[in-house]
């Protein structure tokens, strides 16, 4: 298990246990916490699976609140985000298809949180875990009103 109270990363199945088909991680937030900052993937689909409570979701231009049972699947190439919603906890299956090696993204995420890596480092990752970070005010604008 990686991450903190506020963000846990439970890694389950990475692209070189299934031939680059699929890689999967679950990802727990406590209420209101943010999950990833907006970003894009260029080789994979991803699946949003929202197994507990509710989470927001920034698909392109449109921000969405997914409940329990519910799911959103974000094509490549599309910025997202993610976040549990403000009052409410929530647990998210995710699964990029096809898989790409991110493990190791995470444990970065996770030496981030802990001081022992930078997000210059994690802005050096970019291109070898697929995940392209963008500009995204509106996220940014709702999630901080939703704070107040």
């Amino acid at each position: 298990m990686l991450g903190t109270e506020q963000a846990r990363i439970r890694l389950l199945i990475d692209a070189n246990a299934t031939e680059g088909s699929v890689s999967t991680v679950e990802i727990t937030l406590a209420t209101g916490a943010d999950g990833a900052a907006p970003h894009y993937h260029t080789r994979s689909d991803e699946l949003f699976y929202v197994a507990d409570g509710e989470l927001q979701l920034l698909a392109g231009d449109r921000i969405v609140t997914v409940a329990a049972g519910g799911s959103v699947v974000v094509p490549k190439r599309m910025p997202h985000a993610f976040g549990a919603t403000p009052d409410s906890a929530a647990r998210v299956l995710i699964a990029l298809m096809p898989g790409v090696e991110r493990f190791d993204y995470f444990r970065l995420l996770d030496r981030i949180g802990r001081g022992e890596a930078t997000l210059a480092d994690l802005a050096a990752a970019q291109d070898k875990f697929d995940n392209h970070f963008v500009d995204a005010p509106d996220w940014w604008a709702r999630r901080s009103a939703q704070r107040r």
